[in-house]
């Protein structure tokens, strides 16, 4: 393999599918591996590089997927295993990667692992989760809290103790402390490389390991100890911690699977971090080149989006990262999609949704694009009576949960979007997306759908875009205006995500950025981008 193909990741665009709710190709409501194939040209057409699959495997769907019952096998309701392979042969054909998630924290309860190790304290498999007895007075271990609301610790009575969970009581924690823990990781990971994936996106990839301890959280007192990605109402976001989670062992585990993965050339992967401080775990586990390939953290999937608060996290990431890879993300299937998180008050909505894939185009790094957002969609109003996100249930009203953002991808504008021919879907399709849906977009110029697909092929056309280092320039503090370069080329670019037209000092000639004017020398128009060759 060339070093080009060998390092595709670096710089490559990838798409997030969230199975359940792209094309449903048998009529039950619900989106499954053979509609995603008959989509593949589709997706193509992006100009991105690699799709990435969330969860689709054996599951009760608690947690829609990411509670597995069987890390080596795809649900019924998704296809089976010949599909999944099929779909790897399909990508393949037509120049797409294919990244499926992986959920190593945590198990479904229906796990054979988890049946096996809650059986007594004896069985080859006591030790495959994290067990503790009770306090004394009866009451959980120690302080910790989970995501999904309430204590950390379940009591399970058939071994007389309490076991932990970050998420719902349904998803027991591994105990990545214990080494056959690790082995069996790594051999499911083996599994899907042999059968032909290009690499991992790995669920909250910070949580494996947790305080053997178990010491109890102290408060989140100050900005820094504050978990990012969840609502800051949520009590989970009270403590600090790094006691549960973020341990220094995940250093050594995550050198084990780049051993692994480096055992599959061009492969790669990419991980989630939810945690105070997220930047300098992202640092902390792509640096070096024998931990992963590339992480991202939430600090661009929040509600703050002002030019200083952006300026400032990407700063933070280059400061941060020395020689590792970011990856980065406006929207994905646990936030609210961000036409609306960060564009509902644009007085131009349709020129926000441009500026923000423009600036996910330009960054360093590598772009993930959820589905949905080449077309500009906003977060669907999901009811209290439709929901299916047990996190919103827990939650309503101040937080909705996840449904949102979640619900069926609109292809032709009809009642159920065209993404079933059944008379239901799992979750209900947004009227206001069928308006938006892909047949009326893709027979119009000047669609949202369109100016992706424009704007990642000029991507393809800079190598300092794809590979470039990045720096800040000086600029009018409402400008996002930076400067990327590599052996190739240096090219200048403009960002004004305002409704103002704002000045800007030029250098170099004006480049042509598909969608927008040329810039005329002075300024660069509300809602635009402009780019400057050296």
């Amino acid at each position: 393999m060339s070093n080009t193909e060998l390092n595709w990741w670096r710089g490559g665009v990838i798409y997030q599918i969230y199975p359940r709710s792209y094309f449903d190709s048998n009529g039950d409501g619900i989106g499954d591996i053979p509609g995603i194939i008959s989509k593949l040209d589709y997706i193509a057409q992006l100009n991105v590089d690699a799709i990435w699959l969330s969860p689709f495997f054996t599951s009760p769907m608690k947690d829609f997927g990411y509670d597995v019952s069987d890390y080596r096998n795809v649900d019924p309701m998704f296809g089976s295993l010949h599909d999944f392979k099929h779909l790897i042969d399909e990508a393949h054909q037509r120049g797409l990667k294919v990244l499926i998630d992986q959920v190593y924290s945590h198990t479904s309860d229906q796990h054979e692992w988890f049946q096996d190790s809650r059986e007594d304290r004896t069985n080859d498999k006591a030790d495959w989760y994290v067990w503790a007895d009770a306090k004394a007075d009866g009451t959980p271990p120690n302080n910790w809290l989970s995501l999904f609301g309430g204590s950390a610790w379940q009591w399970d009575t058939r071994r007389g103790q309490y076991f932990m969970h970050n998420f719902l009581s349904s998803q027991p924690d591994l105990n990545f402390h214990n080494r056959e823990v690790q082995d069996a990781i790594l051999d499911t990971a083996r599994f899907w490389l042999d059968l032909g994936v290009d690499g991992f996106r790995l669920d909250v990839v910070n949580m494996y390991f947790h305080d053997a301890s178990l010491t109890d959280n102290g408060l989140a007192d100050s900005p820094e100890k504050v978990f990012v990605g969840v609502d800051p109402k949520n009590p989970f976001c009270r403590q600090y911690h790094v006691n549960q989670m973020c341990r220094d062992d995940n250093l050594a585990f995550l050198q084990r699977l780049r051993s692994v993965m480096n055992d599959y050339p061009g492969t790669t992967t990419v991980g989630e971090i939810g945690a105070p401080q997220g930047m300098k775990y992202m640092a902390q586990y792509t640096s070096g080149g024998d931990k992963l390939h590339m992480a991202y953290t939430f600090e661009l999937l929040n509600d703050a989006h002002d030019p200083d608060y952006i300026r400032k996290t990407i700063q933070k990431v280059e400061d941060n990262l020395g020689d590792g890879w970011p990856c980065f993300a406006l929207s994905n299937h646990d936030v609210v999609r961000s036409a609306t998180r960060w564009g509902q008050d644009a007085k131009d909505p349709a020129g926000f949704v441009r500026t923000a894939l423009s600036l996910l185009a330009t960054l360093r790094g590598s772009p993930c694009l959820y589905q949905g957002e080449e077309l500009g969609l906003p977060e669907a109003d999901v009811g209290f009576e439709q929901l299916q996100d047990p996190f919103g249930i827990e939650f309503w009203p101040e937080f909705k949960g996840r449904d949102g953002c979640r619900t069926p991808m609109p292809w032709i504008n009809e009642a159920m979007g065209g993404f079933t021919s059944g008379g239901h879907s799992w979750l209900p399709v947004e009227p206001i997306h069928r308006q938006l849906a892909v047949s009326e977009q893709t027979r119009l110029d000047d669609s949202t759908l369109n100016f992706t697909r424009q704007i990642f092929a000029w991507r393809k056309e800079h190598p300092a875009l794809q590979n470039g280092d990045f720096v800040w320039l000086d600029s009018d503090p409402q400008l996002l205006y930076f400067r990327r370069t590599n052996g190739q080329e240096t090219i200048n670019v403009a960002i004004n995500m305002t409704a103002n037209a704002l000045p800007v000092s030029v250098t170099g000639q004006a480049v042509s950025v598909p969608g927008f004017e040329q810039p005329d020398g002075q300024n660069v128009a509300p809602y635009s981008v402009a780019a400057w060759v050296q």
